[in-house]
């Protein structure tokens, strides 16, 4: 794996589990692009990012709404399935179990 792959692959698994933290589970890309940047260090554009969500949506974890130049990402339930250990998602990390 490659380490762009690598980091892909993190920041996905962050969005979800950002995602979950909302009262709604949904946020913008915008939020989620600046949340990467500066909570993880992860220093990526909002087009890079919307790439992340795209993948996200492709594999049902996400459902995206666009808005302007921002793309809404909302939380599915496959999504929550993933953090919560039941089901992997193909390129997205896997979260670590509880207590790790």
């Amino acid at each position: 794996m490659t380490r762009e792959q690598w980091l892909a692959e993190e920041a996905r698994l962050i969005i979800l589990k950002t995602l979950a933290e909302e009262p709604n589970e949904s946020l913008n890309s915008n939020l989620l692009t600046r949340h990467l940047r500066e909570r993880f260090g992860i220093p990526r554009d909002r087009p890079w990012v919307h790439l992340q969500l795209d993948h996200l949506a492709e594999m049902g974890a996400v459902t995206i709404v666009p808005a302007e130049t921002v793309k809404i990402a909302t939380l599915t339930h496959t999504g929550h399935r993933h953090l919560q250990r039941e089901i992997v998602i193909e390129g997205v990390k896997r979260p670590s179990r509880p207590g790790e």
